[in-house]
């Protein structure tokens, strides 16, 4: 017995189905249509390699002056965390300063971590959302004089770190062999990148600002004197660097009696220039000032290297706006704004370079795919033309997957490739189940018009059981709110709408490019049996 609900539907179907078989070049040009309309949206989706997921805590780096001490850095922190705390929202926060123990976060002592742990949503008073959360610590945070904040999350921040090199979505890297060169073309690329949209957290990785004391050798005053560069090295190494002039024994242990400057006067310059060197031979004593120019200038604090290369390293996260856009714009204002000296080259890393890579890998793997199953419905169907039939429900599932991710402003990521994947095989396996049953009515001796209109009637239950019951388990994953909801639900998205319109346009479309590539192919004639009854 059937229930309402089917009966009701089979009703409204049938006369929909009557009218397609009659306008079969209307349907198909409908179809056509909308395929292409949802296809023209694809530039509007906007792209990224996988969802941000709330953890519910956040990961703040926060960096000051090259070479600042520990105690400054220290007191910086401890004021950072008071007005962190001044929030609401957040639980408890400590903060780790320079070296933490493990590689990946070797740091100096001019960089200190914060990790936050927040509260539910539910608690929340001063925001609404994450992002409006970080956006006001972010404020706080920098009222703070010379302390530049990057935030980010726990694991995601691991992530980048461990696959990029980077505590950020973005990492640029500029490559090339002259550090002024490249500060100079780094601030460049930092100033484009500033004026557009969406950049958040936008840093430089800081090279200059190291004191260093230069030791101009006068290499003519020497030769006069009969000195060598080499005595002038002795003298300077012992004067800030100390060197050892005996021993001390205490028992069963010796120490270096190590002979050096005062502190006060190693930082002198006028110190430095009063050395007196004793020149060979009983010549003169000199100072030093009379045999070398002695100044203080600023030099790098580290010199970054990678494959080779001496790079500098700016690093930027996206908010507002997708990750594939924002680097599609970066790019052509770079292009346009910023010249490279020959040598000179950029990188793009981070969340974007896996997204690249996974879009490569896909770009294969589904189109092997689709031909796998395209040789397995041939052999199954014992028909080229009948294989293709089916595989056209494909495209005509992504209509439904393209316009669920357009309204509900989902962005086009790997989970959301995984689900057109899925959706495909079911889209595939509903095609099967109405061309194989077309097909056993029509071996029985029934015409085309009668098989196709009994073959849809009675397999519209299996096919929209199919799509229901599919629709049904992927209902929770679209409106979940838990941890990791966020990469879970683009799926859904589009499994969902694909299915809504793949399911719709399978039992109106297809039946009409049934009759159109199969009226010349007439299947062998077989003895009406109970088994085509039961078959889905």
């Amino acid at each position: 017995v059937e229930s309402p609900i089917v009966r009701k539907t089979r009703s409204a179907y049938l006369p929909v189905l009557r009218w397609s078989m009659s306008h079969k070049k209307t349907v198909l040009a409908g179809g056509t249509a909308l395929l292409a309309a949802s296809l023209c949206l694809v530039p509007f989706l906007g792209t990224e390699f996988v969802p941000i997921m709330d953890e519910g805590s956040f990961d703040m780096d926060t960096s000051i002056a090259p070479g600042a001490s520990l105690t400054t850095s220290a007191g910086i922190a401890k004021k950072i965390e008071e007005r962190l705390k001044a929030f609401p929202e957040l639980m408890t926060v400590v903060s780790r300063t320079g070296w933490t123990g493990r590689s990946i976060e070797a740091r100096g002592v001019e960089k200190t971590g914060f990790l936050g742990v927040l509260k539910p949503k539910r608690d929340w008073v001063s925001a609404s959302t994450r992002e409006e959360l970080f956006d006001k610590m972010r404020d706080a945070v920098k009222i703070i004089p010379g302390v530049v904040v990057g935030f980010s999350q726990p694991i995601q921040c691991r992530i980048d770190e461990l696959v990029a090199g980077a505590r950020s979505q973005l990492a640029i890297r500029l490559y090339g062999d002259d550090l002024e060169i490249l500060s100079r073309k780094g601030a460049e690329i930092m100033r484009a990148l500033s004026g557009i949209k969406g950049v958040a957290d936008l840093t430089i990785e800081r090279q200059e600002g190291q004191s260093y004391v230069n030791v101009d050798i006068k290499r003519d005053s020497i030769s006069r004197y009969g000195l060598n560069v080499s005595d002038i090295h002795d003298v300077m190494e012992i004067a800030l660097g100390g060197k050892p002039a005996g021993s001390v024994y205490e028992g069963d242990r010796s120490f270096d009696v190590t002979i050096r400057l005062p502190d006060n006067e190693r930082n002198s310059i006028s110190a430095l220039n009063r050395l007196i060197i004793t020149t060979p031979a009983d010549g003169p004593r000199l100072p030093l000032s009379a045999l070398a120019d002695v100044r203080r200038q600023d030099g790098p604090v580290q010199v970054g290297r990678e494959s080779g290369r001496r790079r500098i390293l700016i690093e930027s996260n996206v908010q507002g706006r997708d990750l594939g856009g924002f680097v599609a714009e970066a790019q052509k204002r770079i292009r346009k704004e910023i010249f490279l000296p020959p040598g000179y080259y950029l990188t793009w890393g981070g969340q974007f370079e896996n997204q690249e890579r996974a879009m490569r890998k896909l770009a294969l793997i589904v189109p092997a795919a689709i031909l796998l199953i395209f040789v397995l419905l041939a052999v199954t169907l014992d028909s080229p033309k009948q294989a293709v039939l089916v595989l056209l429900n494909l495209p005509l599932s992504l209509v439904g997957g393209i316009l669920g991710l357009f309204l509900t402003g989902t962005y086009l990521s790997v989970p959301a490739a995984v689900g057109f994947i899925a959706l495909f095989g079911v889209a595939v396996l509903n095609g099967v189940v109405l061309v194989t049953y077309i097909n056993q009515l029509r071996s029985r001796g029934t015409d085309m018009d009668t098989a196709i209109r009994t073959g849809c009637e009675r397999r519209m239950r299996p096919v929209l059981m199919t799509a229901v019951i599919t629709v049904c388990s992927l209902v929770p994953m679209l409106f979940a709110s838990g941890p990791g909801s966020e990469v879970q639900r683009p799926l859904a998205i589009v499994v969902i709408g694909g299915l809504i319109t793949s399911t719709m346009l399978t039992l109106i479309l297809l039946p009409a490019l049934y009759a159109g590539m199969s009226s010349a192919e007439q299947p062998e004639k077989q003895p009406i049996g109970r088994t085509g009854e039961s078959l889905l």
